[in-house]
């Protein structure tokens, strides 16, 4: 790598947290910034670098505080501006950077500046939003996510109007056309540069730009809103200029979440002459086991290896020469990555979590890493509706008693696809609430952590989770090439291995992962079959290595990663 190519986001390890679900200081059930600064030594041990944190601005939490009601206040469940100044300044003594989530393609409808924009049609705010007069008829359909009927225009008795909302009603749409919205939010993003953060992960950003006239949506989308979101007209000259306004300006990294962005898109945002964002989150591999459109629905039949693979290899194909890319396995909007993309029955649950972290962190693109998946926390599969507190969960529940469904369906696929099996409290120890708080939690525990899936039980046993996601960070840290090098995927059509090289003029290693629950044989390279294996990392113990020079053959979730010496 040239060094001026080299960069500290491209090399970090993220480690996300949920501020409500990671640990409360107070007891009153809710996690907080004092609960973070407490738990600092045990991020710091895990070699991560940059921690991105969820909302913890002022809210109603409609939407667990994606409706933001102040950006430049901190909502009193988390604690104060006080906590959050000193929560930074020990990031930093220990070496440690801070990415904040920035949501500014919407308020809160209790922002002021909602407040005001809804006085009257000639109000100075009315222009930050997008209204839509009810003289003129119903404004061509917009999907919503979080609407009970998925409709994204609310009427306004008081100004007759409608207003644009893509998510909860309580989450209207900023007009991004106007400048004077856009100085608003360039001067927050200063304010919180100027306080030390280290950058931002930017909510729903391909979003931000909408055609104002609201035409019907065009039909070669086939009634697909994604894509059709995603394709604002001023999008890039909004994001450009605010890399000129603001991000040049700051040593800092933009991640963005961008729904509705295709490969073909891709560098559009992140090429580095383009000067918008570093990276950004695509949805391919989210979506690919839901039913097409649709945020909450399983798709029957699940999906194929080689359909998981085939995203990671084009995805990686796009960033070979220019800009950068993500890796993550889940969020705070997905299910747990052992539950959905391998196995959480407690016979493969251990080597299926460790599977995992060999994927992730032997992959190109930053990695990303959601709290709790590194000891292997499982989907929590509520089956009750009082014990969920998503809004798209309960609205969906909702739609479907409205609408005659079965609510034992509703039930099968929620306890996989609900956002809440991301969201219970982390487990750090086999205590009343796993060590989380020491009252009821804002949200039930999932109960199996008691089965040695918390912190306190996996830091002593050399062997846990915890520790081989330790040691995993610790070889991507110590070879380059894994950060950098390139890619290149072996046997694309097996279904129960993925196989990959990653490799630079200095080294080659081979990665080799069994995605399945029964033995499975790979095949070597004929390039590879006089080489001499060194195994650096493997999931199962050195006896149950079979490797012969023309194959090797796994057993169920077994990962291996080998450094190739030809």
């Amino acid at each position: 790598m040239q060094a001026d190519q080299r960069k500290w986001w491209k090399e970090g390890i993220v480690y996300q947290i949920y501020p409500r679900s990671f640990q409360d200081s107070n007891d009153d059930g809710i996690g907080d910034l004092r609960g973070i600064i407490n738990r600092l030594d045990y991020i710091k041990s895990l070699g991560v670098d940059i921690v991105w944190l969820n909302p913890i601005y002022a809210s109603p939490n409609d939407d667990n505080g994606y409706d933001i009601s102040d950006y430049q206040s901190i909502h009193p469940d988390f604690g104060t501006m006080a906590d959050f100044d000193e929560l930074i300044q020990k990031m930093h003594q220990k070496g440690l950077r801070l990415v904040m989530d920035l949501v500014i393609n919407h308020t809160s409808d209790e922002h002021i500046w909602f407040q005001e924009s809804k006085k009257s049609r000639n109000n100075p705010y009315r222009d930050f939003y997008l209204w839509w007069p009810a003289e003129k008829g119903k404004p061509a359909a917009r999907y919503s996510y979080f609407d009970v009927n998925n409709d994204a225009w609310q009427y306004d008795v008081h100004t007759d109007s409608y207003y644009l909302h893509y998510f909860s009603v309580k989450q209207p749409d900023l007009n991004w056309e106007n400048p004077k919205v856009r100085e608003a939010v360039y001067d927050m993003m200063r304010w919180w540069f100027d306080k030390g953060i280290d950058g931002f992960r930017m909510d729903v950003i391909s979003y931000i730009s909408k055609d104002t006239n609201f035409p019907e949506l065009p039909k070669k989308y086939n009634g697909n809103f994604l894509p059709f979101y995603a394709q604002g007209p001023t999008i890039h000259q909004h994001l450009q200029e605010m890399n000129r306004k603001v991000l040049a300006h700051y040593n800092c990294m933009t991640v963005g979440e961008a729904p509705g962005v295709g490969l073909k898109e891709a560098l559009d945002f992140v090429d580095e002459d383009r000067k918008e964002l570093d990276m950004f989150f695509h949805f391919d591999l989210m979506e690919l086991d839901r039913k097409p459109g649709e945020f909450f629905t399983m798709r029957q039949g699940g999906f194929k290896l080689s359909e998981f693979k085939k995203i990671h290899t084009d995805w990686d194909a796009v960033f070979s020469k220019k800009g950068w890319g993500s890796i993550f396995l889940s969020n705070h909007d997905f299910p747990r990555p052992v539950s959905r993309w391998a196995n959480d029955h407690p016979k493969y649950w251990y080597h299926a979590a460790t599977m995992l972290h060999t994927f992730l962190l032997s992959m190109r693109g930053t990695p990303y890493v959601y709290f709790g998946d590194e000891i292997g926390m499982t989907n929590v599969r509520f089956d009750k509706i009082d014990d969920y507190r998503d809004i798209g969960t309960l609205n969906a529940y909702q739609k479907t008693i409205k609408e005659g469904g079965n609510l034992q369906d509703f039930f099968a696929n929620h306890k996989e696809s609900s956002r809440d099996n991301a969201r219970v409290p982390m487990q750090w120890n086999a205590d009343k609430y796993a060590g989380f708080s020491g009252v009821t939690p804002w949200i039930p525990n999932n109960p199996n952590f008691i089965n040695g899936i918390h912190v306190a039980a996996q830091e002593k046993d050399q062997t846990s989770v915890l520790q081989f996601f330790k040691k995993m960070v610790g070889i991507r840290k110590k070879h380059l090439t894994l950060v950098y090098g390139q890619y290149e995927i072996l046997e694309p059509d097996h279904e129960q291995i993925y196989a990959y090289k990653r490799f630079d003029d200095r080294n080659i290693f081979l990665v080799v992962l069994n995605f399945s629950d029964t033995v499975s044989e790979f095949h070597l390279p004929a390039e590879t079959q006089e080489a001499h294996f060194e195994i650096i990392l493997s999931n199962y113990e050195t006896s149950d290595h079979e490797i012969n020079p023309e194959k090797i053959c796994l057993q169920a979730y077994q990962a291996m990663v080998c450094k190739i010496n030809t």
